[in-house]
């Protein structure tokens, strides 16, 4: 059985992945610097096939890394606006860590690497963007990952993702993520107010990213050496379509188009994920299914701080 550290294992996808790991006896070790205090872990802390560290990356070394046989670096700044605030600190964590792990792990470590499809940059929307697709990143986030991604494939045992926008509840949840934010919006606020909203871009649910990464574990040897975009390939949606399909669960929102208003990463665009789907990975979790997934969440944070 495989053992694997996860580098920012208390995050958004970090915390929900640790969970799915340790449920099929993996076993894991996280590190992270619990940067807001995160308690994600405290139902499955007692598990015996699971450690936790106190710990920053940048103080990995050899002998440390030698202990595991999958290393998946999560800990990033994610996101343009959070990089374009702390440029340096996005530069350390998102780029020059890469760097230290690929310096310090051996050749025959699996790296199993994160990275954006905002790389693919501005399009008329009509592109449909594969692997091939030459990166255009807009954003700071987008040109480190790029970069990053860049030195993770130049060593034979690695695999790169390039995600679509996240959505789903996740032990550390985020609701600045497009789909997360729209239906946090919507449901508390009963209006969303779009800008650019024929601006097309791709989605996948939190599990169905956890469980991309098992499986590309568990048939790493015929996944290595590649990269794969990772998205659900029916969700190839404009902001407007989004919307849209929100209103079918909040009846009394009101979707209000605006001229004013920008994405950093200018994400205008259609993904093609059948590489990966050709691997025999398919996404499962549909938009709907999220939607009222996290309306049920958003419903249950509702009633607890009216209790508080």
């Amino acid at each position: 059985m495989k053992n694997f550290l996860i580098i920012g294992g208390a995050g958004y996808i970090g915390s929900h992945l640790t969970g799915k790991l340790i449920t099929e006896n993996f076993k894991v070790h996280v590190i992270d610097i619990f940067k807001n205090n995160e308690k994600v872990f405290n139902s499955i802390i007692s598990k015996k096939n699971l450690t936790v560290s106190n710990s920053n990356g940048h103080d990995l070394n050899k002998k440390d890394l030698k202990l595991f046989d999958v290393i998946i670096p999560l800990a990033a700044l994610v996101g343009a606006p959070i990089c374009d605030k702390y440029p340096s600190e996005a530069k350390s964590t998102n780029l020059e860590l890469i760097k230290k792990i690929l310096k310090i792990a051996s050749k025959s470590q699996e790296i199993i690497f994160p990275t954006t499809n905002s790389g693919y940059g501005s399009t008329s929307g009509n592109l449909k963007c594969n692997e091939k697709t030459p990166l255009n990143p807009i954003s700071l986030y987008g040109k480190l990952k790029k970069e990053a991604e860049i030195e993770v494939m130049q060593r034979e045992n690695s695999i790169s993702f390039r995600l679509a926008t996240v959505f789903g509840v996740s032990p550390r949840h985020r609701t600045d993520l497009l789909v997360n934010d729209f239906v946090y919006k919507a449901y508390n606020e009963k209006c969303l107010v779009l800008f650019q909203e024929n601006f097309k871009r791709n989605y996948i649910h939190l599990d169905d990213v956890a469980d991309a990464f098992i499986f590309a574990s568990k048939k790493f040897n015929k996944l290595k050496r590649n990269i794969f975009n990772l998205g659900l390939s029916n969700a190839n949606l404009t902001k407007k379509d989004l919307a849209l399909k929100i209103k079918k669960y909040v009846k009394d929102l009101t979707i209000i188009s605006s001229e004013i208003g920008e994405d950093p990463d200018k994400r205008n665009y259609i993904v093609d994920n059948s590489k990966f789907e050709k691997k025999g990975f398919i996404a499962k979790k549909t938009l709907e299914d999220g939607i009222k997934e996290l309306i049920k969440y958003y419903s249950y944070q509702k009633k607890y701080d009216s209790n508080i």
